[in-house]
């Protein structure tokens, strides 16, 4: 009996001491979607940018970090079609804007997690565009395979400076605001 005891207080204590070890899943980039809006004074156009990659981290269910990585070449007005698209997507695509050509991914690496509420995290991130990294805090919900999150991007702390207000103060109703707002759906 004596053993017995011996043994269960062992087990006891072992079990105790078993820490959980994070799960990093990656996100399906096909299921997963990035929705893009950008607005200037005189209307506004919306598309998406696909992921290359990416995976989130859990931790008992929880939340403790993910990494990302967008093709930018695959970045896209979906308000427009024909002509006016494909000016559009070119002008995105070109130097003015994200310079695709030299810098054809974009990346998000989540740096510190906090909980906020059941199933709602506040991420701080270091968000890399054009060779240019700036920390970015946003709010993410999780739902079983499933995360969601909305924030707004100042395209101007990455050099982005195209008809931006706050470098060209007379440039009139050709303003383009210096914040996009992004849309992200993950599936993983």
């Amino acid at each position: 009996m004596k053993n017995l005891k011996s043994i269960a207080l062992a087990l006891v204590v072992v079990l105790s001491t078993v820490t959980v070890s994070a799960q990093t899943k990656k996100i399906d980039v096909a299921a997963s979607k990035i929705e893009w809006l950008g607005k200037k004074v005189t209307g506004q156009h919306n598309g998406i940018v696909n992921f290359k990659d990416g995976a989130v981290v859990l931790k008992s269910g929880k939340l403790v970090g993910g990494s990302f990585t967008v093709d930018m070449a695959s970045l896209t007005a979906t308000d427009l079609s024909g002509e006016y698209q494909g000016k559009l997507n070119g002008h995105l695509k070109a130097d003015d804007f994200f310079g695709t050509a030299k810098f054809p991914t974009a990346t998000l690496i989540i740096k510190k997690i906090g909980a906020k509420s059941a199933n709602v995290y506040t991420a701080t991130a270091d968000l890399t565009i054009k060779g240019i990294t700036q920390p970015v805090t946003f709010d993410m919900t999780v739902n079983g395979d499933t995360a969601t999150t909305t924030f707004n991007v100042d395209r101007t702390k990455y050099g982005i400076k195209y008809n931006s207000k706050s470098f060209f103060e007379s440039i009139g109703d050709k303003a383009i605001y210096d914040e996009f707002e992004l849309k992200v759906s993950l599936k993983f």
